[in-house]
């Protein structure tokens, strides 16, 4: 049985929130970014490609899950 650290339950977290609903980059960063080394949730999620950054219409970056992160969402069991 795999070990589920503290960075793996953020990631779900993370990758769960923005599944509800694509979200702003800088809104994204406001709640997520964290300075300790220990809890990169954001970089995991992004190393993982379980979100990805996309351009949005007015500028700036939009934030959504992709078909990995959902389908790490619905293995889970916290698919939308």
């Amino acid at each position: 049985m795999a070990t589920v650290t503290a960075t793996d339950a953020l990631v779900l977290d993370l990758v769960e929130w923005i599944a509800a609903r694509p979200r702003a980059y800088e809104d994204v960063m406001d709640a997520w970014r964290t300075s300790c080394p220990r809890l990169p949730v954001w970089e995991d999620a992004v190393d993982q490609e379980l979100l990805v950054r996309e351009p949005r219409g007015g500028g700036g970056l939009l934030v959504r899950i992709t078909p990995s992160g959902l389908a790490l969402l619905k293995a889970a069991g916290r698919a939308p």
